[in-house]
C-alpha cells in the first residue's frame, strides 16, 4: 500500500503524521518506507537525526538522474536508507529538490516516482509519502504514485476553506493520471476536545459526508520533544495519549485497507 499525506497548507502536521504512522507499522514488524519529497526535509530529519550526515544518495540525486543519461547510474536501492528503528527506512529529501522542480516539470518526468515505487513495493509492506505544502511537481508525482491519500486538517476555518479546493485537485489527478487513487481520510490533527470551534468545524465536516477518520489526534507539547529527539512517539513514550491515538489511527487505516482489498478481490 502506497499512501501520500498531502495538504497545500503548511504547518498542519504532514511530516509528523507520516513519520509516526510509518513508525508504528514498522514497530509492528512491517517493512516500511518513508519517501520525503519536501525540500525542507522534516521527515528525513525526524527519522534519521544525526545520521542524516551520512546520507549520500538523496531524492534530489534520484530525480537529477532522470534528467541526465549516466553510464553508471545509482541503483534504486541505494536511495533507500535504514533508520535507527527496526524495519523503518527513508528516501531522504534535499534542498536541491527545489531547484530541480522546473526542469523535471518541463521534461515531463511526472511518472518517474510512480515507476520507482512500483519497483520498490515488492520489498516493503507499506510506503508513506510526505509532500511539500504546495501543489507542485512533487505533490503531483506523489498523488500519481499513491493508492491512497490522507489529508491532515488542523481545525480552523482557513483549513476548511482550503480543504474543498484540495479535494478537487485530488479528483483532477485521479481523472487524468491515477484512477485508483482514493481519498482515504481526513485526519484531524491538534484537536482540542474542550474547545467549541474545533468540535463545531469537525462536526460540520462529518455532517457533509466527508471522510473524517477517528480517532482525532490531540494537541500535545510532547510532540515537540519527539521532534527534537528525532524519535517518533511510539519509541519516545508508547503509553502517552498521543502515541495511543496514533496506534489506534494506524489500526483503523490498516483495517480499512484490508477490508477494501477483500472487497476488490
Amino acid at each position: 500500500m502506497r499512501r501520500v499525506v498531502f495538504n497545500q497548507k503548511g504547518g498542519v502536521g504532514k511530516s509528523t503524521i507520516t513519520c509516526n504512522l510509518a513508525a508504528i507499522g514498522a514497530n509492528g514488524g512491517g517493512r516500511t518506507l518513508v519517501v520525503d519529497l519536501d525540500p525542507q526535509g522534516n521527515s528525513t530529519q525526524y527519522l534519521l537525526g544525526d545520521d542524516i550526515a551520512a546520507v549520500e544518495a538523496t531524492l534530489a540525486d534520484f530525480f537529477d538522474q532522470t534528467l541526465n543519461f549516466k553510464l553508471n547510474p545509482i541503483p534504486l536501492e541505494d536511495f533507500v536508507h535504514p533508520t535507527r528503528f527496526a524495519n523503518l527506512h527513508v528516501m531522504a529529501s534535499s534542498p536541491q529538490l527545489e531547484e530541480l522542480s522546473g526542469k523535471l516539470e518541463s521534461r515531463y518526468k511526472i511518472f518517474k516516482l510512480r515507476d520507482a515505487l512500483a519497483e520498490l513495493e515488492e520489498e516493503f509492506d507499506a510506503i508513506w509519502i510526505d509532500t511539500p505544502p504546495a501543489l507542485n511537481f512533487y505533490t503531483r508525482s506523489a498523488l500519481i504514485a499513491a493508492d491512497r491519500c490522507l489529508i491532515p486538517f488542523d481545525c480552523d476555518d482557513f483549513s476548511r476553506r482550503a480543504l474543498y479546493a484540495l479535494m478537487e485537485n485530488v479528483d483532477e489527478i485521479r481523472a487524468d493520471h491515477n484512477r485508483d487513487l482514493e481519498v482515504e481520510g481526513i485526519i484531524v490533527n491538534q484537536f482540542q476536545a474542550r474547545a467549541s470551534l474545533p468540535r463545531k468545524v469537525v462536526g460540520e465536516l462529518i455532517e457533509e459526508g466527508l471522510p473524517v477518520v477517528e480517532p482525532f489526534l490531540s494537541s500535545s507539547i510532547k510532540i515537540k520533544e519527539s521532534h527534537e529527539r528525532a524519535m517518533p512517539m511510539i519509541h519516545l513514550d508508547a503509553r502517552h495519549k498521543l502515541s495511543q491515538e496514533f496506534v489506534a489511527l494506524h489500526q483503523r487505516l490498516d483495517g480499512s485497507s484490508r477490508a477494501s482489498s477483500r472487497s476488490k478481490g
